[in-house]
């Protein structure tokens, strides 16, 4: 079971697109983690998003001329994403678990994209399992996006369970190496505060 099972508990997936949905009529900026990707990759390029939830990245992507599949274990999230962009493929899916070959995806990517702290979520134990299954996602050259807490301060859980120290470890097990850190989505430069979003390439 995730982290992101046992936290929420029930099935919130409308409310959870609801509450961005109002951010955005708002006119506040909901889709920094998108337009970044967007900016690393050429036009038209293969995106996973992993852990999608609703599918607020891959619909924007999408929108904007990207090639998209969606990955989450939560099957009420997914069906709001399956509602709102329903020629998007959505896999339910464990990222721990997740076959690759199985759903013709293995090396299929230019981009794996992990918004809205997947990696902190995943089962305990299971984040080198994660990160090596997103980087056979990759073509040689491809990039492994994440973005996600590293205090409590950033995350929804008490105490933030993994380090960048960690996470570069498991990135360079599955043979990926640290092209740019960031502070934010929005290209920020990064000084060692609570929230990281790393760029990895295969």
């Amino acid at each position: 079971m995730t982290r992101w099972t046992d936290m929420t508990g029930a099935p919130r997936g409308a409310d959870y697109a609801s509450r961005f949905a109002e951010l955005e009529a708002k006119g506040e900026e909901v889709h920094g983690e998108a337009r970044l990707c967007a900016s690393l990759v050429s036009a038209g390029a293969r995106v996973l998003d992993a852990g999608c939830g609703t599918g607020r990245v891959a619909q924007w992507l999408h929108r904007n001329g990207f090639e998209c599949v969606g990955v989450d274990v939560d099957e009420a999230m997914l069906a709001e994403a399956r509602r709102a962009a329903p020629d998007i493929r959505w896999i339910q899916a464990d990222l721990a678990t997740l076959d690759l070959a199985e759903h013709g995806l293995a090396g299929a990517f230019d981009l794996v994209v992990c918004a809205g702290n997947v990696i902190p979520l995943v089962a305990a134990g299971t984040e080198p399992t994660v990160v090596a299954t997103l980087a056979d996602a990759l073509r040689p050259g491809g990039l492994l996006v994440t973005g996600f807490g590293l205090d409590a301060a950033h995350l929804p859980l008490a105490e933030a369970p993994v380090t960048l120290a960690d996470y570069d470890a498991w990135c360079a097990d599955a043979g990926l190496s640290l092209r740019d850190r960031f502070a934010t989505w929005d290209g920020d430069s990064y000084d060692g505060g609570g929230y990281a979003v790393s760029v990895h390439r295969r």
